[in-house]
């Protein structure tokens, strides 16, 4: 729901990629013509090509879902490359500095409940 609460905040040039094709298609529906207002991609994140620059870059899960290193730098450089300011995930100590940790309980659509530690990194290149 943070595209909700990004448009309700009147933030604009959203961009949400997922490699579900469906599962954009159900969140379209869901934001009804707001959905217009979004960049909608569908991709694996180490195949997305872009010469977007992003402020904010919220991964909400799709890092641990990475086992193979070629994913992994994959992912950090596209990652280091496109993000401007902040980003929001822990294993990225490389590249972004640590300005504020959040503790949240994810609910899985499995109904599970899933303790996450969320960093605000801000860029430092």
């Amino acid at each position: 729901m943070l595209v909700d609460f990004l448009l309700q905040e009147g933030f604009q040039n959203i961009t949400v990629l997922d490699i579900s094709a469906s599962a954009i298609d159900k969140e379209k529906a869901r934001l009804g013509e707001k959905s217009n207002l979004v960049k909608w991609v569908v991709s694996d994140i180490t195949d997305f090509k872009t010469d977007d620059h992003f402020d904010l870059w919220h991964d909400r899960a799709t890092f641990h879902f990475l086992t193979r290193d070629s994913q992994i730098a994959a992912y950090l450089q596209i990652a280091g490359r496109s993000i401007n300011n902040y980003m929001v995930q822990n294993q990225l100590k490389k590249d972004f500095e640590k300005i504020r940790c959040i503790n949240e309980d994810h609910i899985t659509p499995f109904q599970t409940k899933l303790s996450i530690l969320q960093l605000l990194k801000q860029s430092i290149n």
